[in-house]
């Protein structure tokens, strides 16, 4: 895991490079690489993670034994062993690093490379005979890529837009995108950023740069796309539970390729229970694997009772992670800081905390249990099956609207996008499915992990996000997936055989933490503070100063069952500070 900035076109700005890479110093805190192509057409800055072959000969940019490509990689190519057998012969390898190997696959196959990856990732490749920039990104966008096309014709590409801004370019909000969040709430279901001028590669896609050309992006995967090209899955459910059950497994031995430590993020949730009973399953001699879970202690989201149960039987040291009331203003402005944009509220502050924890007990890679749910139907509006609002989708638990838009000025929310996700496969359980793998849940849930794990200079994991656990379940009729009335079928049969009864899984909770209560309580005074903020700078222009102060004195005053909306308000004064 690293940090990249990428700079092509002799409009790049060599001596702002320095800074954007010592902004990205958290993402790579081991080692830092400059290399610049002889022409001054191309450099390639690099923040090192050392997580395989910890020595100096991993250090980035790399380049291949001719000189011809350069490449830099934030990520993981867990199928690196691999990829190395199948390329022995056909390129010369100096290093332990998938890195080396990830060049040396490009170097043979080109772009095709990028359908034999297992992995996550983001980088750039720059081709020093032909002088041409190519850079990718993993099938579901966890590792970011973030792009500003310069004056006169260049490209930037950074990890973080915190890193295109030290190159130079504008910071200025991006007006509709903000309106689009505010009215809808949607956070990342686009390429475009919450700042003027800067995009995100879309996931599952590449970027070819020449000069006197300019960029050009292309999409090289789509998950439906994948699942439609296989057809339905007409097999036996025997035969497909015991294809999930060898999947799983791979995944998450792939996932423990690590120089270094690796541990777990539990919850009290069946993924939780099936990651962990993976683990034993997959390293039954290492038993010893650090846990990590963050609680607020109010006993009404608390789920340390599940997960002491579940560990009662193990050797896995346990480590909870408590966060209080009075740490939120601090944490949740460096949280800001590091996610450039609108993050997700109290339960990111939670994993904030797990991945403080981590680094302190010098855990440096985590695994999580994101992507179960989407590509198995673990969410309860699957199962009811009815329209959802294709814009901002549900909020489990909430019977209240999610969002105010009588509270915004109306020009504003009529720079608003209209967002309607493409419908693929026809029927209304893998539409929901498809949109929140490419559109909703997936993309808002990596940036906030991602950026959040980095903040600490952890890597973090998604052993059920790889992509063939994805394409069997899109592929599966609805009974395989829902079945009275609740989700995850299959993965429900494969826990019931590994874990035990009675550890499976905590009471299904409709909300994490006690963000709503916390704003209406110790936290009223900081989150009226920073709604303040917002208004100071946006009252009359974005937002509706009466209109808002109205609808927080209601919150304040009990009403309503959700505290999307304010946080929304409270997000904008905290990106006022930025």
């Amino acid at each position: 895991m690293c940090g990249i900035v990428v700079v092509a076109g002799h409009t790049a700005p060599c001596g702002d490079l320095d800074r954007a890479l010592r902004l990205l110093a958290h993402r790579g805190p081991d080692a830092e690489g400059l290399w610049t192509d002889p022409s001054g057409l191309c450099a390639l800055g690099h923040r090192r993670l050392s997580i395989l072959d910890l020595s100096d000969a991993g250090t980035q940019p790399m380049s291949t034994p001719d000189g011809r490509y350069h490449i830099v990689l934030n990520g993981e190519i867990y199928n690196y062993i691999e990829l190395r057998e199948e390329l022995s012969g056909k390129a010369t390898f100096r290093t332990r690093t998938d890195t080396e190997v990830l060049l040396a696959a490009y170097a043979r196959w080109g772009p095709a490379c990028l359908n034999r990856l297992i992995g996550m990732f983001a980088f750039a490749v720059w081709d020093e005979h032909e002088h041409t920039l190519f850079a990718a990104r993993d099938r579901f966008g966890v590792k970011p890529l973030f792009i500003h096309e310069a004056p006169g014709g260049g490209l930037w590409m950074a990890s973080e837009i915190k890193a295109l801004h030290a190159l130079g370019a504008p910071r200025e909000p991006d007006a509709a995108t903000w309106a689009t969040y505010l009215l809808t709430g949607m956070y990342d279901h686009s390429p475009h950023t919450f700042w003027a001028g800067i995009q995100s590669l879309p996931p599952g896609s590449y970027l070819t740069w020449r000069p006197e050309v300019g960029p050009a992006i292309h999409t090289w995967y789509d998950p439906a796309a994948a699942a439609l090209a296989e057809g339905p899955d007409a097999r036996s459910e025997e035969a497909v539970g015991e294809e999930l059950l060898g999947l799983l497994e791979e995944s998450v031995a792939l996932r423990f390729r690590s120089d270094v430590p690796v541990g777990v993020c539990l919850s009290g949730g069946l993924d939780s229970s099936l990651l962990l009973a993976l683990i034993d399953r997959t390293h039954a001699a290492d038993g010893q694997v650090k846990t990590f879970t963050f609680f607020c202690g109010d006993p009404q989201y608390d789920e340390t009772p599940w997960v002491e149960h579940m560990l009662a039987n193990t050797h896995h040291p346990a480590c909870f992670c408590l966060l209080q009331p009075e740490e939120v203003p601090e944490l949740a402005a460096r949280v800001q800081e590091h996610q450039d944009e609108p993050f997700g509220g109290l339960p990111t502050l939670g994993m904030a905390k797990v991945h403080q924890r981590a680094a302190a007990e010098g855990v440096t890679v985590l695994l999580d249990g994101n992507g179960m749910d989407e590509a198995w139907c673990g969410y309860e509006y699957y199962a009811r099956a009815v329209e959802v609002d294709a814009a901002s989708g549900p909020v489990q638990g909430s019977r209240s609207p999610v969002t105010r838009p009588e509270c915004l000025v109306p020009e504003f929310a009529s720079l608003a996008k209209c967002f309607q996700p493409s419908a693929p496969f026809g029927d209304p359980v893998r539409d929901l499915q498809y949109r929140d793998l490419r559109y909703a849940k997936i993309p808002r849930a990596m940036r906030f992990a991602d950026r959040v794990s980095m903040m600490y200079s952890r890597e973090l994991r998604e052993p059920f996000l790889d992509h063939r656990i994805v394409e069997l379940g899109l592929r599966q009729p609805v009974d395989r997936k829902i079945r009275g009335g609740k989700g995850k079928w299959l993965p429900r049969r494969i826990t019931d055989r590994l874990v035990p009864d009675g550890v499976r899984e905590a009471p299904k909770r409709p909300v994490q933490t006690p963000q709503r209560e916390w704003l209406r309580g110790p936290l009223r005074d900081w989150a009226e503070a920073c709604i303040e903020a917002a208004l100071a700078t946006y009252g009359g222009v974005w937002l509706r100063p009466d209109a808002v102060r109205q609808q927080w004195q209601a919150y304040c005053s009990g009403h309503g069952d959700n505290s999307f909306h304010v946080w929304q308000w409270v997000s904008l004064g905290m990106a006022v500070h930025q």
